[in-house]
């Protein structure tokens, strides 16, 4: 049974810096994208970051020169350092992994931003 399970949020103030992680269990391939979204109060999820397993990235207009992805295909891992974070970054962030057939997300994260 395939598992994401995220770790690495927390309370920070703004300015300040997180990195999250993404560990995938019970799997013997390697993901097409894998990637974070995030899901604020009241609002619908949104794409944050992506990457492909040939390494290229994607981001959201909002965390562009912020954020950035990376992944380490061998441990099916991937990670989203957070730099300069604003109090709108304030979400639960998820973890999602694309396979052949269908993705996959983790439980999320909360990631909280004080002003």
């Amino acid at each position: 049974q395939v598992q994401l399970v995220e770790s690495g949020g927390g309370l920070v103030q703004a300015g300040g810096s997180l990195r999250l992680s993404c560990a995938a269990s019970g799997i013997s391939f390697s993901f097409n994208t894998m990637g974070w979204y995030r899901q604020a109060p009241g609002k619908q999820r949104e794409l944050v970051a992506t990457m492909s397993r040939g390494g290229s990235a994607n981001y959201a207009d909002s965390v562009k020169g912020r954020f950035t992805i990376s992944r380490d295909n061998a441990k099916n891992t991937v990670y989203l350092q957070m730099n300069s974070l604003k109090p709108e970054d304030t979400a639960v962030y998820y973890c999602n992994a694309e396979a052949i057939l269908r993705g996959y997300w983790g439980q999320g994260t909360q990631v909280t931003v004080s002003s």
